[in-house]
């Protein structure tokens, strides 16, 4: 319901049968926004309880903050679930049938892929993305006449659907330390550290000039990793961000053969090489940190950078288990996302983060906090909604006044969360709650999926069965 203050303006309210604020559930509470969609205040006056628009039967929570996702590689889901000619399947033999994908996509396609996993983002509860974004050529490596033409497909993307985005443009510059050039990676590559950063530099104007994007997309960078960025170029691309107060991301230390090229090339481990060159610092986050030592953890927390944990991904490419005890134990900033959107679900990341434990340490509740001031599913909670917002600088993560109105809602009916209480909710969403559960996602106090659905999602799902007829045949 919007109703018109005297002040001349307009609000908007909703009230929900709980609402999630400070990290617990409470009822009789409405939230306010201002027509640009920023949340005003809180209130309990039974007049503005009256005003608010009734959520019967809903519990309220701030929006879900995917923090690395692939949005293309959403094309090759249910598509390498098998054994290759290779001795045994790693991630390496999964990242050649990636590549030649990514070399069939036409701009139009990127564009039709990219709505079809940041739709699944939204109906899941995820309310912005970081998108990690390394597709910036022609198949063969030319550049498009519009060298941002890929970036713009995808922001396009996000846009159409209503979903917030951080678009990490990627430097990507060699297959490895001595490797050959591997023609997968043609689209990626920009080979000089100045024609990166004017790139980059191109779409932050653009960005900037565009009414469509206006608050809901900003740009940041992401060397993609040791092995594909050498440090000369790292560290001018590092310079440039620092100088503009953009987020960088970083695959780091996802697999032993990257250590070992690290250590072969420089004589140090990845982390310890960007702790030596002042590269960790709060605007950085390492995605994955799965292979790394008590020192590299101590040099995060030390920073105050971040790590984001990519469990589902994790576990579909046998990376292998972070040591996250240690982690949350060292006080470093942890956060979630879903990488190749092999499945798009930020609570089953978040859930799987202690599971996953459980399974290795032979123990359960294994990162529950140490005090009884927060509750294991709290911090798992606030990983994947406030301290992903810090990661990405992203202006959503917690219901507070001056923040954009980027909730969704759970159906208390549902069948995962039946049987909960205020106290006992926020425990069965993290922890058992199913995606039927989430029935509305607003962004900035505008619905962009009601009742569990988007109002292109017919559209959106149609356009991207055509792309996938075209990559593997009939469907």
């Amino acid at each position: 319901m919007t109703t018109t203050l005297e002040s001349g303006w307009f609000e908007s309210g909703w009230l929900p049968d709980l609402l999630y604020r400070d990290g617990r559930f409470v009822s009789n509470v409405a939230i306010f926004a201002d027509r640009q969609g920023r949340i005003t205040r809180f209130s309990e006056s039974p007049e503005d309880l009256r005003a608010a628009r009734r959520l019967p039967g809903r519990a309220m929570l701030p929006g879900l903050i995917n923090v690395h996702s692939h949005s293309f590689q959403r094309a090759i889901r249910g598509r390498t679930e098998h054994r290759t000619s290779a001795s045994h399947d790693t991630f390496w033999t999964w990242r050649e049938a990636m590549y030649h994908t990514a070399s069939m996509l036409s701009p139009e396609d990127i564009y039709d892929v990219a709505r079809i996993a940041f739709l699944e983002m939204l109906a899941s509860g995820i309310t912005t993305v970081g998108e990690f974004h390394y597709l910036h050529h022609q198949p063969d490596g030319t550049p498009y006449e519009e060298r941002n033409l890929l970036s713009a497909q995808v922001l396009r993307a996000a846009c159409s659907t209503g979903l917030r985005i951080a678009l990490l443009r990627t430097a990507y510059v060699r297959a490895g330390w001595r490797s050959e050039p591997n023609p997968g990676q043609a689209r990626f590559l920009t080979p000089s550290a100045e024609q990166f950063i004017a790139d980059t530099e191109a779409l932050r104007a653009s960005v900037a000039r565009s009414q469509d994007f206006a608050g809901s997309a900003w740009v940041g960078i992401a060397p993609h990793s040791i092995r594909a960025v050498p440090l000369p170029y790292l560290l001018e691309t590092v310079r440039y961000a620092r100088e503009h107060s953009l987020p960088v991301h970083m695959h780091v230390a996802e697999q032993p053969a990257e250590i070992e090229a690290c250590q072969s090339e420089y004589g140090l481990r990845p982390i310890e090489l960007l702790e030596q060159h002042g590269i960790l610092d709060p605007f950085f986050t390492g995605v994955h940190a799965i292979h790394i030592t008590a020192g590299e953890i101590a040099a995060l927390a030390a920073a105050r950078a971040h790590i984001c944990a990519c469990g589902t991904t994790e576990r579909n490419l046998g990376d292998g288990i972070g040591p996250a005890q240690d982690w949350f134990a060292a006080g470093v900033a942890t956060c979630f996302g879903a990488d190749s959107n092999v499945q798009i679900n930020l609570l089953e990341d978040a859930r799987q983060l202690e599971y996953h434990l459980r399974l290795k340490l032979l123990e359960r509740a294994v990162l529950a906090p140490g005090t009884d001031r927060e509750s294991l599913a709290q911090r798992l909670f606030t990983s994947a909604t406030e301290t992903g917002a810090h990661s990405l600088g992203a202006p959503g993560g917690t219901l507070a006044p001056g923040r954009p109105a980027d909730f969704f809602t759970v159906a208390l009916d549902d069948l995962s969360l039946a049987g909960a209480d205020a106290q006992s909710l926020l425990t069965h969403i993290v922890f058992s709650g199913e995606r039927t559960a989430i029935r509305e996602v607003y962004m900035g106090g505008k619905p962009v999926i009601e009742d569990g659905r988007h109002p292109l999602q017919a559209e959106i799902v149609e356009r991207f069965r055509a792309v996938e007829r075209r990559l593997w045949g009939a469907l």
